[in-house]
């Protein structure tokens, strides 16, 4: 739990479950990220890091199918949630 909290605090943000994203705005930024999170990682942790570039993710394609309850009609959106990057 203090892990999760300190990449929030490093402007880390959950996409899903056991996952967290960051843009980082140059390779030298990766790196310092890269070293803070090594830093951070709790003394029996594993945590993989995978860099993409922003080309790459702007080829994510999200798909929810999210069934509201009492029996009503699935909902599938259609079109993929923009991540806002800062």
């Amino acid at each position: 739990m203090l892990f999760r909290k300190n990449l929030e605090k490093d402007g880390f943000s959950m996409m899903q479950y056991s996952v967290y994203i960051r843009h980082c705005g140059s390779h030298e930024s990766l790196d310092v990220h890269f070293r803070r999170v090594k830093g951070l990682l709790p003394e029996e942790g594993n945590v993989s890091v995978l860099a993409v570039t922003d080309k790459q993710y702007s080829n994510i394609y999200n798909f929810t199918n999210v069934t509201k309850k009492k029996g009503k009609k699935n909902i599938i959106r259609k079109e993929p949630v923009q991540l806002e990057l800062f």
